[in-house]
């Protein structure tokens, strides 16, 4: 008898040591990203008051998108959240590998964010993600060559520039030109887009020739290569006088001591509207494969990264501006004449599609700038090739 009380004795201890050391066993949030190590390093820091109740690892992938196809849904494997840009929200919806944000953070504290970035995370009604920051391209120029008198605040004005600057192997405005990102803004300016709301491509619409056939014009005036080393090459070693690129060039720019100028995006004569560059979104987003498992612990990691001071912070370190609407409040982002332009910009930018068929639309769009810019192809011709491309590859996707 004595022996069995011993051994039930025995027995208790060790499930209440096993009991014990499962409630002191933290838990394990895995993110994945593809972000510098300075973003990174504010993010640790905005995480470590939890570092006693939550291991958070932060886990860099080269080829994010594809590693999150590969083992989204992978228990074992898949993160328990990512940091990316919105616009393969739709792909990993359709994949069924997203929890909706709202599981986690009500509507309420995603309205504290600018509408803009809100909206953006969108697909079929459901929000994905919670913005931490947003970028777009600006308007930047040399001040050692374009004068204040000289900033165009029109696009006939900036080919005027062009034609009397762009000799002696100085050009007066270069860019991607044929590269659908870069290009996207003079599109969006004839009031045209790639897709509609539901994915069906818009590369044959009238206004969408318009924009193409009037682009041309100042791509005739920039070199034939559209690479970004070449364009940034050209730019940093003082020989195109302005560009147009993102907040990410800003500090290479300013290394290489070029006073660096900011302007508003010129307005298209032909529709009075503005340059409108795609902006894209950078927020985090929670994977389904541990969301109910995990819910609190990732509930508590998304409202720490909901922090003013978290995204002034990523702000002044990469130049991209904050989502949510407080941060421009403080001084330090009224006084930053990047981030400033930036939401400038972005007011009158649009959110990249994030829908399955923009995978399509990128390649398709890509080959179209290039036969019309540097293959001379007919504008009519290149935009109903490219529409009945698109048409195919869309159905053979969908």
């Amino acid at each position: 008898m004595k022996r069995i009380l011993v051994l039930l004795l025995c027995i208790m201890l060790l499930i209440s040591s096993c009991a014990k050391n499962n409630q002191d066993k933290k838990a394990t949030i895995t993110i994945w990203h593809d972000k510098e190590d300075s973003v990174v390093a504010i993010l640790e820091e905005a995480l470590s008051p939890m570092k006693d109740e939550i291991d958070i690892v932060f886990e860099k992938k080269s080829s994010l998108t594809e590693s999150l196809k590969l083992v989204g849904n992978d228990i074992k494997n898949a993160p328990d959240m990512f940091i990316f840009a919105h616009d393969k929200i739709g792909v990993y919806a359709e994949m069924g590998i997203l929890a909706p944000i709202t599981d986690f953070v009500s509507k309420e504290e995603l309205g504290k964010n600018i509408p803009l970035t809100v909206e953006a995370g969108l697909y079929k009604g459901t929000n994905y993600q919670m913005p931490l920051y947003y970028e777009t391209l600006l308007f930047l120029y040399n001040k050692k060559y374009m004068k204040e008198q000289d900033i165009p605040s029109t696009t006939e004005e900036l080919y005027s520039y062009m034609q009397k600057k762009t000799k002696y192997g100085h050009y007066g405005f270069v860019e991607q030109h044929s590269t659908p990102y870069y290009a996207a803004g003079w599109i969006h300016g004839f009031g045209a887009d790639l897709t509609d709301k539901e994915g069906n491509p818009l590369l044959a619409t009238a206004d969408m020739k318009k924009a193409l056939s009037y682009h041309k014009k100042f791509v005739s005036l920039m070199p034939g290569e559209t690479e970004y080393a070449t364009v940034n090459t050209l730019f940093l070693e003082g020989m195109a006088h302005s560009t147009m690129n993102g907040p990410w060039f800003i500090s290479a720019v300013r290394n290489a001591g070029i006073d660096v100028g900011v302007a508003p995006m010129p307005i298209v004569d032909e529709t009075a509207l503005p340059i409108s560059p795609y902006c894209g979104i950078q927020g985090i987003h929670v994977l389904k494969a541990h969301a109910n498992e995990k819910k609190d612990e990732i509930t508590k990691v998304l409202r720490a990264l909901q922090n003013a001071n978290l995204e002034i912070s990523l702000a002044l370190a990469t130049g991209c501006a904050p989502a949510l609407s407080e941060c421009y409040e403080d001084e330090r982002i009224r006084s930053s004449e990047v981030v400033m332009a930036m939401k400038d910009t972005a007011s009158k930018a649009m959110p990249m599609p994030n829908m399955p068929e923009l995978d399509v639309l990128w390649s398709v769009m890509g080959n179209l700038l290039t036969d019309i810019n540097m293959r001379n192809v007919d504008v009519e011709t290149a935009c109903s090739n490219a529409q009945e491309k698109a048409l195919d590859l869309i159905k053979a996707m969908r």
